[in-house]
């Protein structure tokens, strides 16, 4: 064993890494979590401190997984929370910030203190994010890139919003929306359409913040809509089928939110007759990939106008065609969409607005637990049942 001890001592914290996930993986689990931490201390030492951070998160949550025992898997949960905060130092003092890396970073640090059940580091750090994302947005402003600035304030909207605090909340609020109806009227003015019907749908969600689920909101979302109509039209005089069907659904659940069902519906069963068309030439082509992206839109329009079995029946398809994470949210959002404008909900609307936010920001596993918890809550656990036999899992 002393040898094997040397052996180890010399070796470099990638070939640790590498080995330790192979005794994982052989079910020897002691020693693959022994190499993991060596691996994590070698990474330390030497620097690499992203590496360090991401090993250290990773033997955690193994831990917890394994275990069931928060208190065996805190030091290094704790410890990778601490080098992802000197990470963000590091990040922010940059003359230009990465705030894909920046997101990343901050949101391993917040779920590492939810984990932990630490509400005062949590509601802390909480607060500097949303003052760091707010000043990047302040600096992005000051440039007049618009489409930044949108994007580092709403993660600091989320910030406060998760720290419960009102005033900051209500400015970033008004903020967004004056940005929202600047960046939609200037994409109408240079003929971007379905860039416009983007921005209107975002804006109508912080419209929803202040006023509610109300005419406010809905005449927006109505203005959405009838943006993304237009860009299908536009995408289908151009023979762009894929363009028009992805717009037509996006107007679908805009009229949806708008409380108009009955345009919703007609443009739900339209788009789904063109889906099967383009469905089967992707399938000829043997192109999956293109094909199960068009069956998910297939599977979202079906849910758009009540049909629920034949839209699990076709999502069935699309897992069967390519499985992905983001497929898995998105049959989930379509069904809390639906269930939404049935409702008139606005707390449901929100859950949808970081759905959304998850989704767009690539960070598919948090969207994919916040849909599971909030399709119980709704009352919706037969048809979770429904979608979860089609995904193989069988309670």
């Amino acid at each position: 064993m002393s040898g094997l001890s040397v052996d180890f001592e010399l070796m470099e914290p990638e070939e640790l890494e590498e080995l330790a996930v192979k005794r994982i993986n052989e079910g020897k689990l002691k020693e693959g979590l022994k190499l993991t931490l060596r691996a994590a201390r070698g990474y330390e030492r030497g620097g690499k401190i992203k590496e360090a951070a991401r090993l250290y998160r990773y033997l955690g949550y193994l831990v917890l997984e394994k275990t069931g025992d928060l208190g065996k898997a805190r030091p290094p949960i704790l410890k990778s929370a601490y080098l992802y905060i000197d990470l963000i130092d590091a990040e922010v003092s940059k003359p230009e910030v990465d705030v894909d890396v920046l997101d990343e970073y901050c949101s391993n640090v917040l779920e590492a203190f939810a984990t932990l059940n630490d509400r005062k580091n949590l509601m802390k750090y909480a607060g500097e994010f949303a003052k760091i994302y707010e000043d990047l947005g302040n600096t992005y402003e000051d440039r007049d890139d618009v489409t930044m600035a949108i994007r580092t304030y709403e993660s600091a909207h989320r910030y406060y919003s998760l720290m419960d605090d009102g005033e900051s909340y209500k400015r970033l609020n008004e903020k967004l929306i004056s940005l929202y109806g600047q960046l939609a009227e200037s994409r109408l003015e240079n003929g971007d359409v379905e860039g416009a019907a983007e921005a209107f749908y975002r804006l109508a969600g912080y419209i929803l913040s202040i006023f509610g689920y109300d005419i406010h909101f809905m005449e927006m979302m109505d203005t959405a809509a009838k943006n993304f109509e237009k860009a299908s039209k536009l995408s289908y005089s151009n023979g762009d089928l894929d363009g028009t069907t992805t717009n037509l659904l996006k107007a679908q659940y805009a009229y949806l939110l708008a409380k108009n069902p009955n345009r919703a519906k007609l443009i739900g069963i339209n788009n789904a007759r063109i889906l099967h068309q383009v469905v089967s030439s992707y399938l000829a082509k043997s192109d999956n990939e293109k094909a199960a992206e068009k069956l998910m839109e297939l599977t979202e329009s079906l849910i758009g106008i009540g049909k629920l079995k034949e839209a699990i029946e076709t999502y069935r398809s699309v897992l069967e065609t390519e499985s992905d994470l983001k497929f898995r949210v998105r049959v989930r959002l379509a069904v809390l969409k639906h269930h939404a404008a049935t409702e008139g909900s606005e707390e449901l609307l929100g859950d949808i607005a970081t759905l959304e936010y998850h989704l767009n920001r690539g960070t598919h596993t948090k969207a994919f637990e916040l849909a599971e918890k909030v399709m119980l809550r709704e009352g919706l656990g037969e048809v979770l049942r429904m979608i979860h036999r089609a995904e193989g899992i069988y309670e």
